[in-house]
């Protein structure tokens, strides 16, 4: 890491001998965690393993200064040196006030005196030093300023922690149990110091509660259980502000409050002591389990039984990591670039999350026990559909097609446990419904376009199709709208009438929404082929190009935009705020839109990238369009906090155009700028993630970037390309490797000047996709200077679905 020498050499001396011996190439050993810690990355640097139940990091205490509830939507944020426990679930990379953060374990050298939810976020935390803390892939350590060392490991459904404490003062352990990161409605723990053995529960949710009432609820229990290897010397529980020594069970949760955000002075927990006049050494094993505490058990005995070692399962875990991070083999490069690369692999492949238990059990939406289909081989949970749609369900697919089957079968699950209704964001065995449009269409069909075939296609687009045929009640409701509108396809009557989603609809934004939806039709229309459905594909292919509806090609003196339009067929005026009356539509608004501007939205028709080009007046002044948004007047690169009328490459809505160079004939401009991207707002240091990483969206944008493929339309396997930054490059998948050479890789070197695939000459700069599905071999000669005729011819551009 580049943040501190010093404290990365400091580091290194006092936890080196904890890595565990591992032969070349050693890929996790790459990884580096507390990328994307900082800067609103907002990953989590604890132990996991790949797609795990577990998330075993430490929640930090949020910042003094501000007025922010929570430390960081990941539990962690690196400026902060506050740990108030180590909590066994998180997301990667989220926004909102996160959540999850469950059952936090707080090691302690003091006796237990007020209550530890006198102030959950501080109370008994403990301050500690970067240059005592160590992450890698399936483990993490840290020693505390109060002299104890944790360290902790993961299996898919288990946790195993060894807590250090110094010779000196008590040595207690807190069993956090209602302090979820964002609340619990219930909690309880029970104690049985026969057995050392505690167990309990939370009852949680609440994921952007405190935006809207909709929310603001329950709808996951997670149990636990947890067997320590020394006797307890002593114990007790707590409940709210009551502490009581020698009790053995308690219950009750913080409550979400009357904002979303849980008060002081609620919840319960326990403890546990042990002897330590010289110093002791606790190993804990946990299992969890989202269906009961027996399950909890049943996963801890067949993943981490008796007699189980902190260092086997820390080995475990890290040849876990090995195994799927080294099927993209690579050589050369340099060593920043190397652990980049390997950390956004690490980062594309922790969500979703295994969610079934080893005897294949799970709960469903309806709160019900479920058991898995007969071709699965586990349930997932946790789909930021909005965000992963657009490259991360892609790449999972593409390595492990049978993991994206499985998420596929589950997404499907979960709509039939769900009233029909596709959730666009699932948290656990909730849907939470935040962002906008319906992005399970296009995330199904992304997973059958890159191999994944071993789940129920057809129950699935029938189940699609009904949904975008048949408005059902939350789709004609307000609730939960802006942010997290109830339905699956918000305001789905007025789609069918008016081909558009007008303003006053319940939506986010009309022009988002109307984007988003015709990327869903788009979904629908490519799985429906796939599956032999053609008058359904065809009918669904129309629909997708309602985008036309708000292109409204004099809507500002540069040319057409997106605007957002009434019911009447007129173009609305602009309210920027309730303060302001509307105005004029300009570029650089953001009303109708979400996260983004009508400058950035503009380029979102993934599928059609020709008809739009068409609509903005023909390739010359699209390409003209292209040059003032990616660039100043004076020529420097705008990539990202350039303003509104240039792209924000830190969010999903713009990651997709850097690649329209490609259909413009001019990719040496993508190579050009993909390149610029990666390196400059990609770094090797706690900042080195721009924006929410998003379950890995963010990531895998950065993995298919540094491989010089990009899967640009959504439900679909053609490969638009940029350049390789390895020289060698062989991604290892069931299907048929991929095989990269780049002559002349370097870092100033990020132009192609020639092609070959299978030995023969391409001078288009994509690739079909039975490429995508089967493999084969690129060779690439990469130059410093633009070869600007290589892919310019028009007939070489990627394709374009439209109708006849």
């Amino acid at each position: 890491m580049k943040q501190s020498t010093l404290v990365c050499a400091v580091a290194v001396t006092v936890l080196a001998s904890w890595r565990p011996a591992q032969a070349a190439p050693d890929y996790a050993g790459l990884v580096n965690p507390l990328i994307g810690t900082a800067n609103g990355g907002n990953v989590f640097p604890g132990a996991a393993t790949p797609f795990g139940m577990v998330q075993f990091s430490p929640e930090e205490s949020p910042d003094p200064k501000k007025s922010r509830p929570i430390a960081a939507p990941g539990g962690y944020q690196h400026h902060l040196d506050r740990i108030r426990g180590f909590s066994l679930t998180n997301v990667s990379g989220w926004g909102c006030a996160g959540g999850s953060g469950d059952i936090p374990l707080t090691p302690i050298t003091t006796e237990i005196g007020a209550s530890p939810s006198i102030d959950y976020r501080h109370a008994y935390s403990s301050t500690f030093s970067h240059a005592n803390e160590e992450a890698q892939a399936g483990a993490y350590r840290v020693k505390l300023d109060n002299g104890v060392v944790a360290a902790l490991t993961a299996t898919t459904r288990t946790g195993l922690a060894r807590f250090i404490y110094p010779a000196r003062g008590s040595a207690n352990l807190l069993i956090r149990v209602s302090d979820s990161e964002v609340g619990s409605e219930a909690a309880k723990v029970h104690i049985d110091p026969d057995h050392r053995v505690v167990s309990g529960e939370v009852t949680s949710g609440n994921f952007c509660g405190y935006i809207n009432k909709e929310d603001r609820r329950s709808y996951y229990t997670l149990h636990f259980v947890a067997v320590f290897d020394r006797p307890f010397k002593g114990y007790g529980v707590w409940k709210d502000l009551t502490v009581t020594p020698g009790a053995v069970d308690a219950s009750g949760g913080t409550t979400y409050g009357e904002t979303g955000f849980p008060p002081t002075g609620k919840g319960s927990g326990g403890w546990v002591g042990f002897d330590a006049d010289k110093g002791a050494t606790v190993n804990v094993r946990i299992g969890l389990s989202y269906v009961s505490e027996a399950n909890a058990w049943k996963n801890l005995k067949a993943e981490n039984p008796d007699g189980t070692t902190f260092e086997a399962v820390r080995d475990s875990a890290h040849a876990a990591w090995n195994k799927r991070l080294g099927q993209i083999a690579t050589e050369g490069g340099a060593p920043d670039q190397r652990t980049i690369f390997y950390t956004a692999l690490y980062h594309s492949l922790l969500h979703p999350n295994v969610f079934s238990d080893v005897n294949g059990e799970y709960e469903g939406f309806d709160a019900r026990a479920h058991t898995l289909e007969a071709r699965q081989q586990a349930q997932y949970a946790n789909f930021s559909g909005w965000d992963v749609y657009r490259d991360q369900l892609q790449l999972v697919t593409w390595l492990d097609p049978k993991v994206g089957s499985d998420i596929a079968q589950s997404l499907l699950n979960q709509a039939r446990q769900n009233g029909g209704v596709w959730d666009r964001w699932t948290h656990e065995s909730g849907g939470v419904h935040v962002m906008n449009g319906d992005p399970a269409a296009p995330a199904v069909a992304d997973i059958w376009a890159f191999g994944g075939r071993d789940f129920e296609a057809g129950a699935a687009l029938a189940s699609l199709v009904q949904a975008a045929d048949y408005p059902k009640a939350v789709d004609l409701s307000h609730d939960g709208c802006e942010v997290e509108c109830a339905g699956q396809r918000p305001g789905l009557d007025q789609w069918l009438t008016h081909h558009f989603i007008p303003v006053g609809a319940p939506a986010w934004g009309g022009g988002a929404d109307t984007l988003e939806d015709a990327t869903a039709e788009f979904g629908v229309s490519a799985l429906a082929d796939r599956l032999g459905q053609h008058e359904v594909a065809a009918r669904f292919l129309k629909r997708a190009q309602y985008w036309r509806n708000l292109f409204n090609p004099k809507a500002a003196p540069d040319g057409g935009y997106i605007q957002n339009r009434n019911r009447d067929g007129t173009w609305a005026l602009v309210k920027d705020d309730d303060d302001k009356a509307p105005r004029v539509f300009t570029p650089d608004t953001g009303d109708g839109f979400v996260e983004g501007t009508a400058a950035q939205y503009v380029w979102m028709v993934p599928f059609n990238v020709a008809g739009l080009f068409d609509a903005m007046g023909g390739l010359d002044k699209a390409r003209g369009r292209l040059d003032r948004f990616f660039y100043t007047p004076d020529g420097q690169m705008a990539v990202t906090n350039a303003g509104p009328l240039h792209p924000e490459l830190n969010n999903e809505p713009s990651i997709g155009t850097p690649w329209l160079y490609d259909y413009a004939g001019e990719p040496w401009k993508t190579q050009e700028l993909v390149r610029k991207v990666i390196s400059t707002i990609w770094l090797d240091t706690p900042e080195g993630i721009p924006g929410n990483d998003d379950l890995g969206a963010m990531s895998s944008w950065y993995v298919w970037a540094a491989l010089g493929l990009y899967p640009e339309t959504p439900g679909r396997a053609e490969l638009v390309l940029g350049s390789p930054v390895f020289p060698n490059i062989v991604v290892h998948r069931p299907l048929g490797d991929v095989t990269i050479h780049a002559e002349g890789a370097a870092a100033d070197h990020p132009y192609v000047h020639a092609l070959k695939t299978n030995g023969q000459a391409l001078n288009r700069p994509w690739l079909p996709e039975s490429f995508a599905l089967h493999g084969g071999t690129l060779d690439f000669q990469l130059g410093a200077v633009p070869a600007k005729l290589w892919g310019s011819e028009r007939k070489d551009a990627p394709p374009s679905f439209d109708i006849d």
